[in-house]
C-alpha cells in the first residue's frame, strides 16, 4: 500500500503528489489530491496557513519518489489533520465556492425541466395521433422547433445527463433519441429546415408501436417468427400515422428507413449506404444507440462507454462511416454516465461533455469528505494533470463509491448551453 510523506509547507515542490486534509470550503482546489505543476500552486498553497503537507512519493516525479519512516509520518500527519479542522475557511473562497454550487445545481433543474416537459408533451402525442392528427402534428412541430431554435442560438452545446427518473418512462426513448439526433443533425452542419426534419422523423420514429401489444415493441433473441413480424410491422404504422398527419414526404422516408442499415442488414426493405436516407442513418444509428443503454425487457444495458465502443469495433460496417465517426466525436470517448478512473485513483461519473470539445469531459469525482449533494462538478479542460485512466461497470465500484456516484439505471440526456458556470477552474 502506498504510504504518505509528511513534509514542511517549505519543502513542498512542484512535482510532487500531495494530498490535502480539507474539505472543499477550505481550499480553491479542484479536488483534494493531485501533482503539483506550478509554482503558482505552492504560492496558494501556502497561503491556507499550512505547517506541513503530505505528499505520495508513489505518484511523484522520480526525484520526490522516496520514503519516511513511519516513524517520521505518524505524529506530523496527526499535528496536520488537526491543524486543517481547526483553520477556519476564508469567507471569499466559501462564497465563490456556493455560488458555483448553487450554479451546477440551478443548471441541471433546468436541464430536468425542460426534459420532462418534451416527455410529457410527447406522452400526449400518442391518443392525440389517431383523434386530432393536425393537433398532434402542430404540437410535435413546436416541440421539435423550439429545441432546434435553442440549439442554433447556443453556438457550442454541452450534452448533459439528467437526473435519476426525470421524465414520463413511457416515452423517455424518443425523445432521447430526438435530443441526440437533433445534437447529432446540428454536428455534421445540416441546416434548420433539415434539423427540423431530423427531429420530427426521430419524434415519431416509434409512434407506431401504439397500435401493437407491448411484448412486440422491442426485438428479443428469443422472439417466435409471429412476434418478431409484429415487431417489424411498428414502422408501417409508424408511417401510416405520420401520413395522417400530412407530414412531409422527406419525415415519411425518415420513419420508413430509420431501421435499415447501411450493410443490409436492416428491415423492412434491406437498403444499403447511401439508398438509405439521411435523416434515417442519424436516427437509426441514435436508435441504437440509446437501445443499448437502456433495454427493455430486463435485458442487460451496457454503459454508454460500452455502447459506443461495441458500435465501433464490432458493428461499425451497420453504419454510416462518417456519421458514426461523427457521433463518437460528439458524444466522446466517455460520454455522459461513464463511470470512470481517474488518473489519481479516484472514481467518477462522467455528467456533461461539450460536443464541440469532447475529449476531456466534466466529473463528478468521488471524495468521502464532501457530501455528494455538495460535490463540486470537475472540469477536466482545467486541470491537464488529472485525466481518465479507465471506464468501469458500476459493478465494479466500491461500495461507498457507488452510492456517491448513484450510476443512473436509465441513461437520458438534454443540452445547454457551454458556458464556465458548472466547473471550477484550476489555478495556473
Amino acid at each position: 500500500m502506498s504510504t504518505f510523506v509528511v513534509i514542511p509547507i517549505d519543502q513542498l515542490r512542484v512535482g510532487m503528489f500531495i494530498q490535502l486534509d480539507l474539505g472543499w470550503m477550505q481550499h480553491p482546489f479542484p479536488v483534494g489530491s493531485f501533482r503539483v505543476s506550478s509554482e503558482a500552486q505552492i504560492d496558494t498553497l501556502r497561503s491556507l496557513d499550512l505547517k506541513s503537507i503530505r505528499y505520495l512519493p508513489a505518484k511523484s516525479d522520480l526525484e520526490f519518489q522516496q520514503r519516511a519512516t513511519p516513524d517520521e509520518i505518524e505524529p506530523a500527519d496527526r499535528t496536520e489533520k488537526a491543524s486543517a479542522a481547526l483553520r477556519p475557511a476564508r469567507s471569499d473562497e466559501i462564497n465563490v465556492l456556493k455560488a458555483q454550487l448553487q450554479a451546477q445545481h440551478d443548471a441541471l433543474a433546468a436541464c430536468d425541466q425542460r426534459f420532462l416537459s418534451a416527455t410529457r408533451t410527447c406522452l400526449r402525442l400518442g391518443p392525440m395521433a389517431d383523434k386530432e392528427p393536425s393537433e398532434a402534428r402542430s404540437q410535435g412541430e413546436s416541440l421539435v422547433g423550439g429545441c432546434v431554435d435553442e440549439l442554433l442560438v447556443n453556438g457550442e452545446s454541452v450534452i448533459r445527463l439528467l437526473s435519476e427518473g426525470v421524465g414520463e418512462r413511457n416515452v423517455l426513448h424518443p425523445v432521447n433519441v430526438m435530443v441526440l439526433s437533433l445534437l447529432l443533425g446540428k454536428a455534421q452542419g445540416v441546416g434548420p429546415d433539415a434539423l427540423r426534419e431530423i427531429g420530427l422523423t426521430a419524434l415519431f420514429h416509434d409512434l407506431g408501436k401504439t397500435r401493437m401489444p407491448a411484448h412486440q415493441w422491442v426485438r428479443t433473441a428469443d422472439m417466435t417468427a409471429g412476434d418478431l413480424l409484429g415487431y417489424q410491422k411498428h414502422v408501417s404504422h409508424s408511417v401510416a400515422i405520420a401520413r395522417r398527419m400530412g407530414l412531409p414526404v422527406s419525415i415519411l422516408r425518415g420513419i420508413a428507413e430509420h431501421h435499415e442499415m447501411a450493410d443490409g442488414s436492416g428491415f423492412p426493405e434491406g437498403l444499403r449506404g447511401e439508398a438509405i436516407g439521411g435523416a434515417a442513418r442519424i436516427v437509426g444509428l441514435v436508435n441504437y444507440y440509446d437501445r443499448l443503454c437502456n433495454p427493455m425487457h430486463g435485458a442487460q444495458a451496457l454503459t454508454p462507454h460500452e455502447a459506443l465502443s461495441l458500435m465501433f469495433a464490432k458493428h461499425k460496417a451497420k453504419f454510416d462511416a462518417q456519421i458514426l465517426g461523427v457521433f463518437i466525436r460528439m458524444m466522446g470517448i466517455y460520454p455522459p454516465g461513464s463511470i470512470v478512473q481517474l488518473v489519481n485513483d479516484r472514481y467518477a461519473i462522467v455528467v456533461s461533455v461539450n460536443s464541440s470539445r469532447p475529449l476531456r469531459p466534466r466529473v463528478v469525482v468521488h471524495d468521502p469528505a464532501v457530501p455528494k449533494e455538495e460535490a463540486l462538478i470537475l472540469d477536466l479542460e482545467t486541470v491537464p494533470e488529472l485525466g481518465i485512466r479507465r471506464s468501469l461497470k458500476p459493478t465494479q465500484l466500491p461500495r461507498e463509491a457507488l452510492d456517491y456516484l448513484s450510476p443512473r439505471k436509465r441513461i437520458c440526456y438534454f443540452f445547454e448551453r457551454a458556458v464556465d458556470t458548472q466547473g471550477l477552474k484550476a489555478n495556473p
